[in-house]
């Protein structure tokens, strides 16, 4: 069934001064206090305003079918004999539907007089309109202070506004004094810079007149996607931000659903909003990485110190060891990473080293070095290349079996830290079985991230799409960094549009060496572009990756939260 009342538009599409919002405020009286215990209207009244003009009213007795308890005969003063000629609300009803159309629907404890008309509506089976409402209650709350009304009840808001009609539970009387007390709240409300309907919708005494009124600063951007940027008057990055609909969410920030205290703060050092439309959601997130990078805005939490990373290196010296290091240099040596502390790359170190006999020390030596053991080769946990009598070809092979845990398979490590969580378990030491998977854990985590940029990385040029809303998302990924996006109409041939976009993308060159995990783009962007590739749907245009299947990935899956032998332990001696 096609409802004959036209849909409401939103409020953000409105964005009308109150003085020419057409309002119907309306009221109840009914046999209870909710329609699903069974509880039924006895009374509607109604008034539609607009600029302080009255235009139409409605007032009608229903007829509940079924007895009105006492009580509210006492509160109301309506009678089971002043219903029993009345209309029922099949025939009421539809009156105050046409009577509400076009309007935003107003009322004092707007849930319970909008709760039995939206009820009433679906058991007659009448498509309810899409009203946009306004609680007079809620607004009251809002705009005045504790100390002027002792509470928002009507009866107390309308003495505190001078209404002329006084509440008595009488629907049409109530409905009146809402009209009354929605106009001083009005004129309040003016004082504080909010004349609009939006506005009024949004206000709360967190945001401040002043953050208000910088609402302004939204109105020139599009509704589409890209990236904001807000600046201050020395026309500094303060925050950058993205989204699908660039007007609506910068607009968000002057109202009551921004509630971070950082963002507060902001917002009134902002003198301006630019912003950067983009082709696609996926765009607009590597724009705003890039952005973030580039201005290091104060106000964004994530992205600003990618220096801050940490990677374990295997260095490239006669007698290689592990180093954990904030740069990746050009020197063809293996790193794995980036961590985002520090204390995930010591953990994940701690599981290599607990694997491998490599040496641990800092110390420089040459082929042939001549010094004396440390205590991690007395305990047998280092080959001591340091003094010198050790076969090269052993050590090699031990980096070797290091670098393929690196690069390839770290199915050793697995193994090895494993073993070890269960011979703790098996000791009942839980918590250095947790110690010893959290450093496997960190290990894994780490090896396989950085397979997964460095397969990224290599491949020259990716062209893959995915089904949006107004066409296909299309973007071209070079070494792990997007060098172009676009959005390609459903009815355009695809070959030649692609052609042309390859035409224009950027060019990205290749790194210089293979080690290198995302040497062309940050880390940040590289996953954000393959997590997109992941997503259900893409589909590849031209090119392919993949993570090789004897990879670190494999193990990921299957890492513990706790080992086995603690948990079944401590099953028994719980039992």
């Amino acid at each position: 069934m096609t409802s004959p009342f036209p849909h409401q538009a939103s409020f953000d599409d409105l964005g009308r001064a109150l003085s020419d919002v057409t309002f119907c405020v309306v009221d109840l009286e009914t046999t209870g206090g909710s329609p699903k215990t069974g509880s039924r209207i006895t009374e509607i009244g109604a008034v539609k305003v607009r600029g302080g003009e009255v235009l139409g009213e409605l007032q009608t007795l229903v007829n509940p079918e079924e007895s009105i308890p006492a009580f509210i005969t006492v509160l109301t003063g309506i009678t089971d004999a002043m219903v029993v000629e009345a209309p029922r609300i099949a025939e009421v009803l539809p009156s105050f539907l046409e009577l509400a159309a076009g309007s935003v629907l107003v009322a004092h404890n707007a849930p319970f007089d909008v709760g039995f008309l939206k009820h009433a509506a679906q058991e007659l089976g009448i498509p309810w309109p899409r009203f946009e409402v306004l609680d007079t209650a809620v607004l009251a709350r809002r705009a005045l202070l504790r100390d002027e009304v002792r509470n928002v009840k009507l009866s107390t808001l309308a003495a505190h506004f001078g209404a002329t009609t006084t509440p008595d539970h009488r629907a049409l009387h109530d409905a009146r004094a809402t009209v009354d007390v929605l106009h001083g709240l009005f004129e309040r409300l003016g004082s504080l810079g909010v004349n609009s309907l939006e506005d009024a919708v949004t206000f709360t005494s967190r945001v401040s007149p002043e953050q208000r009124r910088k609402r302004h600063l939204a109105q020139h951007l599009p509704h589409e996607p890209g990236v904001y940027l807000f600046r201050d008057v020395r026309d500094h990055v303060l925050y950058v931000g993205t989204s699908r609909d660039l007007r609506k969410r910068v607009a968000s920030y002057f109202t009551a659903s921004e509630t971070r205290t950082r963002m507060g703060e902001m917002v009134r050092l902002a003198e301006r909003v630019d912003s950067v439309v983009c082709a696609t959601a996926l765009e607009a997130q590597v724009r705003e990485l890039r952005l973030i990078a580039a201005h290091r805005p104060p106000y964004n939490r994530r992205s600003r110190f990618p220096e801050r990373l940490t990677w374990i290196k295997l260095t490239r010296e006669p007698w290689p060891r592990l180093s954990v290091v904030r740069r990746v240099l050009d020197d063809d040596a293996d790193y794995v990473g980036p961590f985002g502390n520090r204390r995930q790359s010591e953990l994940a170190l701690a599981a290599l080293h607990e694997t491998f006999l490599v040496r641990q020390c800092t110390t420089r030596m040459g082929r042939r070095p001549r010094g004396s053991t440390c205590a991690l080769a007395d305990l047998g946990r280092c080959l001591a290349p340091c003094t010198g009598d050790l076969d090269p070809a052993i050590y090699d092979a031990e980096v070797a079996r290091l670098r393929e845990a690196l690069t390839g398979d770290p199915l050793e490590v697995v193994d090895r830290l494993r073993l070890r969580m269960t011979e703790l378990g098996d000791q009942q030491r839980y918590e250095d079985a947790a110690a010893v998977r959290d450093r496997l854990t960190a290990s894994l985590r780490a090896v396989d991230r950085t397979q997964r940029l460095r397969q990224l990385t290599e491949v020259d040029e990716l062209v893959a799409a995915a089904p949006g809303e107004r066409g296909w998302e299309v973007h071209v990924v070079r070494h792990g960094r997007l060098a172009a996006a676009g959005l390609l109409p459903r009815t355009v041939h695809p070959s030649a549009w692609v052609e042309a976009l390859l035409a224009t993308a950027e060019e990205v060159a290749a790194p210089a060496h293979a080690a290198h995990p995302a040497p062309v783009a940050s880390v940040e962007e590289t996953e954000t572009l393959l997590r997109w590739l992941e997503t259900p749907g893409v589909r590849m245009v031209r090119g392919s990756w993949h993570v090789p299947v004897a990879g670190a990935a494999r193990h990921v899956a299957d890492l513990p939260v706790e080992s086995d032998v603690h948990r079944a332990n401590r099953s028994r001696l719980t039992a």
